[in-house]
């Protein structure tokens, strides 16, 4: 109820509602939205429908709005597929709205994402007994924007951002000589990690790179199932069997 009423008065604003064509909220939205644009962000091949009850409704958005997907046509989705679609789905956004999460939900992942993607991250709360509401209740204490109503959305929305100073092309080429390439800051950090959790910061501190970039690569890692993180910021490897 709530995704329709979002995505509906967010539409006749202007605004275009990205989701991922999933049952529930994902649904919900794209309804709402078809009048006045939506994207569908598909896990697997752009034409292969999942799930397939709503196979009609991925035919109305490809007439009215757009379906897009990064992956070949006729590729059936797997279950890593579907963290990596919502990296797109937060990217192409200007804002990510986290309507109901669990504690653990992959929601909390395509948020944080979002947040290194320098999208604006919004939640809806929840009743602090409910399960379904315990991920949007913990974005919402670690900074979210609270979302009551679409006009909480506007609002933030309208709120213009600072102009970044641009930074000086020596310190830019610096900076880029100094930044280790991904494959490289992957195996830095799983090398790191074990099966036994530990902080966050402490990882950072270990490996040596900015917070900014290693928060990046660790959501990426936490997408591709490599590493885990536990209640408190705690991180641990669960991958098995990997070479360097």
């Amino acid at each position: 109820r709530m995704a329709r009423k979002l995505a509906g008065e967010l539409g006749e604003a202007g605004y275009v509602v990205v989701s991922g064509l999933a049952r529930g909220v994902d649904t919900a939205a794209h309804l709402a939205a078809l009048e006045t644009g939506t994207i569908a962000v598909l896990a697997g091949g752009v034409d292969v429908v999942y799930p397939a009850e709503n196979a009609v409704l991925a035919q109305e958005i490809q007439d009215k709005g757009l379906r897009i997907s990064e992956r070949p046509v006729g590729t059936v989705a797997q279950a890593r597929d579907f963290p990596r679609r919502n990296r797109i789905v937060s990217g192409v956004a200007q804002a990510v709205i986290v309507i109901e999460a669990a504690a653990k939900s992959g929601s909390l992942i395509t948020a944080r994402t979002a947040l290194d993607q320098g999208r604006d991250v919004m939640a809806v709360p929840g009743h602090p007994f409910d399960a379904r509401a315990a991920g949007t209740n913990i974005l919402i204490r670690d900074g979210a924007t609270l979302v009551r109503r679409a006009s909480d959305v506007i609002d933030a929305l309208a709120t213009p951002e600072p102009v970044a100073k641009p930074a000086p092309e020596t310190a830019s080429v610096r900076a880029d000589a100094a930044r280790p390439d991904t494959q490289e800051l992957h195996r830095r950090i799983l090398d790191r990690l074990g099966p036994s959790p530990i902080p966050e910061d402490l990882l950072i501190r270990d490996i040596g790179i900015s917070a900014a970039q290693a928060s990046a690569e660790i959501a990426t890692l936490e997408i591709e199932g490599m590493i885990r993180r536990d209640p408190g910021g705690l991180l641990s490897c669960v991958t098995t069997g990997r070479s360097d």
